[in-house]
């Protein structure tokens, strides 16, 4: 079952409340998605540590509901 694009913002910006959050649907089929994410919580961490912080976030979400999804996640300037 997929996730539409406001349920994936919404979930996401209750794990990063403080972050700028971006999220395109690719296809148009609430399956495939862009991610951006600007949080502070990401200083200092790798991007490998970023993108498990956003995966474990997502849980059970990014392994039932989306068969794809580019991330891009940084720290503010």
């Amino acid at each position: 079952m997929p996730i539409s694009q406001l349920e994936l913002e919404k979930t996401l910006k209750e794990k990063f409340p403080d972050a700028t959050i971006k999220v395109k649907d690719l296809a148009g089929d609430d399956d495939h998605y862009s991610v951006e994410i600007i949080d502070d919580s990401f200083k200092g961490k790798t991007l490998i540590a970023q993108h498990k912080m956003v995966n474990n976030a997502l849980g059970d979400i990014i392994k039932t509901q989306l068969h794809a999804m580019q991330l891009k996640t940084t720290a503010p300037q």
